[in-house]
């Protein structure tokens, strides 16, 4: 908890840093989905407006929690890992806390797009439908933030921070985020990191449904998360114990 409180107030002082990741998904919000005329049309249990927020909102999870967890590689640069070799912390209990950090500001985050999408008109049948997808969103952020860690503790530059959030940037597109995708392009999406993510964040919505007309099973969507989730949760502890040791 010293070393969550820690991390937290020192993401704090990047004030540049936490106006990016906090604004900039619900500026694409309201310029996308909330200015557009078509928002208030139907699509499955909520309307096109809460489609677009819902993506935009896993846009922006997505990126702030990968861009704070990258923050690793200038502390690993410093010297910070193999000062935390010093104590009783385990490889997995960096990660562990590192992700808790990143998920407090992407809670931030994913809020301030979904408190923007209730007064801009984002309705859906149910306010089951507004918890699910919120939840979802947090939970499957974890991700990216091991994601993130995983790309700052191998690559160990100031670049990995950018490279990072480029990575996200290009997935979103990839991942059936911005665009709908068909076709080639929708099959390669499937196997994406990004494609489970928001596909799972819509299912309250769309449960499963595509817009080209197709349907994703749940169980398929589960395991693209989870098994990204194993890959970069396996890369970050390893970086995480290569860091902690004497160079």
């Amino acid at each position: 908890m010293t070393l969550f409180r820690v991390d937290v107030v020192r993401q704090l002082r990047d004030v540049g840093n936490i106006i990016f990741v906090l604004v900039m998904p619900t500026l694409m919000f309201v310029i996308f989905g909330a200015a557009q005329s078509y928002g208030s049309e139907p699509a499955w249990n909520a309307n096109v407006s809460f489609y677009i927020m819902v993506s935009m909102a896993c846009y922006g999870a997505a990126l702030s929690a990968v861009n704070i967890a990258a923050t690793a590689a200038l502390e690993q640069m410093q010297g910070w890992g193999r000062q935390l070799g010093l104590t009783p912390a385990s490889g997995g209990t960096l990660v562990g806390t590192k992700v808790m950090v990143a998920l407090t500001f992407t809670a931030c985050a994913v809020g301030l797009v979904f408190v923007t999408g209730v007064v801009s008109g984002a309705r859906a049948d149910s306010v089951w439908v507004w918890v699910w997808s919120y939840v979802v969103i947090l939970a499957g952020s974890s991700l990216f933030a091991l994601m993130g860690f995983a790309i700052a503790v191998n690559f160990r530059s100031d670049s990995a921070s950018g490279l990072a959030s480029g990575a996200i940037v290009l997935l979103s597109f990839l991942g059936n985020v911005f665009t709908p995708l068909s076709g080639t392009m929708l099959m390669i999406a499937k196997f994406t990191p990004l494609y489970g993510f928001v596909s799972l964040a819509r299912w309250p919505q769309l449960e499963g449904h595509i817009l080209d007309g197709g349907r994703d099973s749940l169980w398929v969507i589960v395991a693209n998360v989870c098994g990204w989730a194993l890959v970069c949760a396996t890369f970050a502890v390893v970086g995480a114990r290569r860091g902690r040791r004497r160079q």
